[in-house]
C-alpha cells in the first residue's frame, strides 16, 4: 500500500468540519447543511469554540476534544488559520483534509506562503490535502456531499475532476437536469497536494467509475500526469476540457491556478498521446457527458439515421462527413424489409426518411429492422415537430422498443427531438430512460464522434510499430555539441550541424561557410554552380524574413552582387544583427518535390515537442503544425502525419515526387531519437525540408543549444526506451542471450513466446487456464510506460538466425514507487539453464537503482521452482494455505539482498 494513499478521501467513515457555523453566510454553514442533507451515515463532528451545537449537532470546542479521529476533515476557516489547524489535525491522527480557503498561495515579504506552511505541516505527519481553494468533494454512492455547491449529485458511473469550482457547479446543475449521475465529483482547487495524477490512478481502478472527465487549467507534473492518464485510459474513456486555448486565455488560466503557461497545441498533443479525448467548450462537454452516461462501448463506427424529415437528416450527414465519420450502407435485405413497413415514398437509403406523418408504429417498425441488421453500429433517431405525429408518444414507443430489443447492448441509440417547448418533455423522457438525447442533429453527431475518436485513438496508440534499426552515432553528435558549447557557440546552422544530422541518418545538402564575398565565390567555383547564398547571423532565425537569401546564382558576378545586396538589406532591416558571413549552398532540385517544416520547441509544461507543418517563415504551432511528444516510433510518427493531413496542417499536393508517408515517418523518428539523445538541443528548426518521394533533404537547419542540460527524467514528458539497460550474458550451456527492456515492436515475437508456453506453464503464469492473448492484451504487455513499469526479455538467435524470446520478467510499480510486483515466465525448451535467474537478478538491480523499497510476487503452490529461485536470491518466501499461493518478498534496502 502506498504511503501517500488517498483512499481515506474516497472511503471516509467519519467527518469533522473545522469552522462549522450556524451563520448561513459562512462556508462552515453551507458545508454542514450539505453534509446533513446528503444522508451520510457516519458521525459528522462540527468544531466551533463558540457554539454548543451546529444545526442541532453537538459541537466540539477544539480538535483535541473530538471523540474519535476523523477520517476526513473539512477546513472552512480563513486562510491564515489553516496551517495551524492542519498541524493539529495531523497530530490528532486525521489523515485527509479538504481546505476551502482561497488566496493561500500568496507570499508576503519573502516569507513562505500560507499554502507552503500548510503543506509542510501536513507532510510532516503524512497527511493528504485536497485544495486549498476547493469547492469540496461529492461521493453520491456514500451519500456524501462535502462541498459548498448549491445542490447535490445523483449516483452514477462518471467521475468528474475540475480545477474550477465554477465549472463544477455549472456541470452539476446541467447533469441534475438531465438525470446524469456521478461516482465522484471532485474540486481540485489549487491542487497543492492531491492532483490529477493520483485521482486518475485511483479512479482508473475504481469499479464504480466507467468514465472520467477532467476540467484542466494547468498541469504541474507532466511525467506523473501522463503516466496516470495513459494507464487509466486503457480501461475507460477520459475526456478533458482545457482552458487557455488563446494566449490571453492561457494567461488567465495561469493566474487562476498559478500553473505554468504552456502551449495549447502541446497540451493537445499530450492529451492525444495519453489516449484522452479533448473537447473544446462546455457545450461539447455536456454532449460528451450525455454520451458517456448512456452509450454502450462502441463495437463499430457505422451510423444510420432515422428521421421524419429530410433536412435535419442532411444536416446530420453533413456533420458526420465533416467530422470524418462513417455513414452505414444498408444492404438489399434491410431495404427490402423496410419497404414492407414504410410508405413507398421513403428515402430507400440511409438516412432513412420515413416521412413527416410518421406515427409511433412506423418509427418502431423501422427501428426494429435497423437494430436487427448487421449493417450498422449505431442509430441516430431524429424527430421534427409535426402536427401529424405526437412527439411524446413516439418517444415513449421508442424507449419501449429499445429496452425490449435483444441487441440493445450491441447497437447504440442516440436521439434528437428538435424544438423547445414541444420537444422538452420527450428529451426528458429519453434522459430518464438512459438513452442519450441532444438538442440538435449536429450536436448528436458530434457527441457520437467523440466516442468514435476515442475508439480510433485507442486503436492507433495500440498499433504495432514497424521495426526501425537506428544506427545513430551518438558519440559523434555529442562531441560536436559539446565542442560548440565549449567554444561559446549556441546557434548551429546547416554547415555546423551536418555532422550531427548525418550521425542520425538525416540528409542535408552540401553547405559551406564563407566569411565574405571572395570566399563565397571561391567555394562556388570549387564545388560548382548553381548555388544559393544566405546570410549567416546568430540573431536571425528566418533568413527569408529579412530578405537574406538569394537563389540560383550561376557565376562569380552574381554571387558578389548577391552578397552585397543581402548584406545591405539585412543591415537595413535589422541594424543590430551580428553578421558573421555567408552560407553557400548547392542548389537543391525542387521540381516535383514538396516543402515541409519540422521543428522542436521546449514547452514550459511538457518539455520537448516536435512540430510538423508546411515550409514557410510564418509559424504558429496552434494553427499551423501537428504536434507530438517524443519519443516517437514509426507507428506514432505515422499517427502524427495522419493528424497533420487530416487537420490541413500539411496538404498532400500530389506532386510527381511528393509525400512518401514512410519516408516522413522515418525522418520524424530519427529527429525524435536526436532530441532524446542530445539534451544540449534547446530548439530545432528545419525549414524547409524537401520531400521528394523516399528522398528527404533538410535544406535549412537552425539548432539552438543550452548550457542548462537536464536528464530525460526531468526533461521529457514520456520516458524513452532505456537503451542503457541492454546487456549480453552467457548461460550455463554457453548460449549467448541479450537481456533488454521490452519494446512495442516486440509484440509479434512476444505473442509467439506466449503461445509457446505449455498448458502447465501458462497455468502457473496466469493462475488458471486461459486462451491465447489478443492484440489488445499484447499491446498492454509490450507498450509499457517505463516511468512506472518494467519488463525485461531474454532473446537469442534460433537455428534459422531469427531472434526469439526465451523468457520475460515484468513488474509494475505503484504510483509512489513504494512497491513493485513481479511475474515471470521462461520458454519450456529453455528452462533449467539459468534464464529465470538472469532475468530476476536484472530486475532486482533495476529496482534497487530506482530506489524502490520492496519487490514482491506471487506464484502457485505448483510452481516450487519459482519459489526456490526467489529464496536463493534473498526473497522471504511464505505460504498462504487458504489461497494456495506462495508469497515472495524482497527488501531492496537490505544490505544482505543478493545481487
Amino acid at each position: 500500500m502506498s504511503q501517500r494513499s488517498i483512499r481515506n478521501l474516497f472511503t471516509p467513515k467519519s467527518i469533522a468540519v473545522i469552522g462549522a457555523s450556524n451563520s448561513p453566510a459562512r462556508a462552515g454553514s453551507v458545508v454542514m447543511k450539505n453534509l446533513m442533507g446528503s444522508g451520510f451515515d457516519g458521525p459528522i463532528m462540527p468544531v466551533n469554540p463558540k457554539a454548543t451545537a451546529v444545526m442541532g449537532v453537538l459541537a466540539y470546542p477544539n480538535i483535541e476534544s473530538l471523540p474519535i479521529k476523523p477520517d476526513l476533515a473539512i477546513v472552512c476557516t480563513r486562510g491564515e488559520r489553516v496551517p495551524t489547524i492542519i498541524e493539529k489535525l495531523a497530530q490528532f491522527g486525521c489523515k485527509t483534509a479538504i481546505v476551502i480557503a482561497s488566496g493561500m498561495n500568496q507570499s508576503i515579504d519573502d516569507a513562505p506562503s500560507l499554502m507552503a506552511q500548510m503543506l509542510e505541516n501536513a507532510k510532516r505527519y503524512g497527511m493528504r490535502i485536497l485544495g486549498p481553494n476547493s469547492l469540496g468533494l461529492m461521493l453520491p454512492n456514500l451519500k456524501l456531499n462535502a462541498t459548498l455547491a448549491h445542490t447535490g449529485a445523483i449516483t452514477g458511473k462518471i467521475a468528474f475532476v475540475s480545477q474550477s469550482a465554477a465549472v463544477c457547479t455549472t456541470v452539476l446543475d446541467w447533469a441534475n437536469n438531465k438525470g446524469i449521475g456521478f461516482s465522484a465529483f471532485i474540486s481540485l482547487g489549487d491542487a497543492s497536494d492531491i492532483d490529477f495524477d493520483e485521482l486518475l490512478d485511483y479512479l482508473g481502478r475504481d469499479s464504480r467509475t466507467n468514465a472520467i472527465m477532467l476540467y484542466v487549467d494547468s498541469i504541474s507534473d507532466k511525467l506523473r500526469f501522463l503516466s496516470a492518464a495513459r494507464a487509466a485510459s486503457r480501461h475507460k474513456p477520459i475526456l478533458v476540457i482545457k482552458s487557455g486555448r488563446s494566449q490571453e486565455g492561457s494567461l488567465a488560466a495561469k493566474q487562476h491556478t498559478g500553473g505554468q503557461n504552456g502551449n495549447d497545441a502541446v497540451y493537445e498533443a499530450a492529451f492525444r498521446r495519453a489516449g484522452m479525448l479533448r473537447v473544446t467548450d462546455l457545450v461539447e462537454l455536456f454532449a460528451a457527458l450525455e454520451s458517456l452516461a448512456h452509450l454502450n462501448p462502441l463495437h463499430g463506427e457505422r451510423l444510420s439515421i432515422l428521421s421524419n424529415g429530410g433536412g435535419p437528416a442532411v444536416l446530420a450527414v453533413d456533420e458526420l462527413m465533416i467530422k470524418g465519420g462513417k455513414l452505414a450502407q444498408l444492404s438489399d435485405d434491410s431495404i427490402s424489409k423496410l419497404n414492407a413497413v414504410l410508405p413507398s415514398t421513403w428515402s430507400k437509403h440511409n438516412p432513412v426518411d420515413i416521412i413527416g406523418d410518421a406515427a409511433p408504429k412506423r418509427y418502431c417498425d423501422a427501428l426494429k429492422i435497423m437494430m436487427d441488421s448487421e449493417d450498422l453500429d449505431a442509430v441516430l433517431i431524429l424527430h421534427s415537430p409535426s402536427a401529424l405525429g405526437d412527439g411524446n408518444a413516439i418517444a415513449d414507443a421508442i424507449i419501449d422498443t429499445v429496452k425490449q430489443h435483444p441487441r440493445r447492448h450491441r447497437v447504440n441509440i442516440l436521439t434528437n427531438w428538435s424544438g423547445e417547448d414541444s420537444a422538452y418533455q420527450a428529451r426528458k423522457r429519453f434522459s430518464q430512460a438512459g438513452i442519450p438525447t441532444y438538442r440538435t442533429p449536429e450536436g448528436a453527431v458530434r457527441a457520437f464522434m467523440h466516442m468514435v475518436e476515442f475508439r480510433r485513438n485507442q486503436k492507433l496508440l495500440q498499433e504495432v510499430p514497424q521495426s526501425f534499426a537506428s544506427t545513430a552515432d551518438k558519440e559523434t553528435a555529442h562531441r560536436v555539441l559539446q565542442q560548440a558549447l565549449a567554444d561559446g557557440k549556441h546557434v548551429l546552422e546547416t554547415h555546423d550541424a551536418r555532422a550531427i544530422l548525418k550521425a542520425y541518418g538525416l540528409k542535408t545538402i552540401d553547405t559551406w561557410f564563407a566569411k565574405d564575398a571572395d570566399e563565397a565565390i571561391a567555394l562556388a567555383e570549387q564545388h560548382g554552380y548553381p548555388v544559393a547564398l544566405k546570410i549567416q547571423s546568430p540573431d536571425i532565425l528566418h533568413k527569408s524574413d529579412v530578405h537574406g537569401v538569394m537563389l540560383n546564382l550561376n557565376n562569380a558576378d552574381e554571387v558578389r552582387q548577391a552578397a552585397d545586396a543581402i548584406t545591405s538589406r539585412v543591415k537595413s532591416a535589422n541594424p543590430s544583427a551580428r553578421i558573421e558571413g555567408m552560407i553557400v549552398q548547392r542548389m537543391a532540385l525542387t521540381a516535383g518535390a514538396q516543402e515541409l517544416r519540422v521543428a522542436m520547441l521546449n514547452d514550459p509544461v511538457f518539455g520537448p515537442a516536435i512540430m510538423l507543418g508546411e515550409g514557410g517563415s510564418e509559424w504558429e504551432p496552434t494553427r499551423d503544425a501537428a504536434v507530438a511528444l517524443p519519443p516517437l516510433n514509426l507507428a506514432l510518427a505515422r499517427y502524427m502525419v495522419i493528424q497533420a493531413l487530416k487537420t490541413g496542417k500539411v496538404h498532400d499536393r500530389h506532386l510527381p515526387n511528393g509525400l512518401d508517408l514512410w519516408a516522413i515517418c522515418r525522418m520524424l523518428t530519427q529527429i525524435s531519437n536526436l532530441i532524446i539523445d542530445c539534451p544540449e538541443i534547446d530548439r530545432l528548426d528545419l525549414n524547409p525540408v524537401l520531400a521528394s518521394g523516399e528522398n528527404i533533404t533538410l535544406l535549412d537547419v537552425n539548432i539552438r543549444l543550452t548550457d542548462s542540460v537536464k536528464d530525460n527524467a526531468s526533461r521529457l514528458a514520456i520516458l524513452p526506451y532505456p537503451k542503457q539497460l541492454e546487456e549480453y550474458a552467457t548461460l550455463r550451456n554457453g548460449l549467448k542471450v541479450m537481456l533488454r527492456p521490452i519494446l512495442p515492436e516486440d509484440e509479434p515475437k512476444h505473442l509467439a513466446f506466449d503461445n509457446s508456453l505449455s498448458d502447465e506453464d501458462r497455468y502457473k503464469r496466469y493462475f488458471g487456464v486461459r486462451s491465447a492473448m489478443t492484440h489488445e492484451e499484447m499491446a498492454v504487455l509490450t507498450q509499457i510506460d517505463y516511468a512506472r513499469e518494467m519488463a525485461f526479455i531474454a532473446s537469442a538467435k534460433d537455428d534459422n538466425g531469427e531472434e526469439i524470446t526465451l523468457g520475460a520478467v515484468r513488474a509494475s510499480i505503484d504510483p509512489d514507487n513504494t512497491e513493485a510486483e513481479f511475474a515471470m515466465a521462461v520458454r519450456g525448451s529453455h528452462q533449467g539453464i539459468g534464464i529465470g535467474k538472469l532475468l530476476l537478478e536484472k530486475l532486482i538491480r533495476y529496482f534497487k537503482d530506482a530506489g524502490t523499497p520492496v519487490l514482491t510476487g506471487f506464484t502457485m503452490f505448483e510452481n516450487r521452482n519459482m519459489a526456490n529461485l526467489a529464496k536463493n536470491l534473498g526473497f522471504t518466501v511464505t505460504f498462504d494455505m487458504e489461497e494456495r499461493l506462495i508469497h515472495m518478498q524482497l527488501d531492496l534496502n537490505s544490505q544482505t539482498s543478493q545481487q
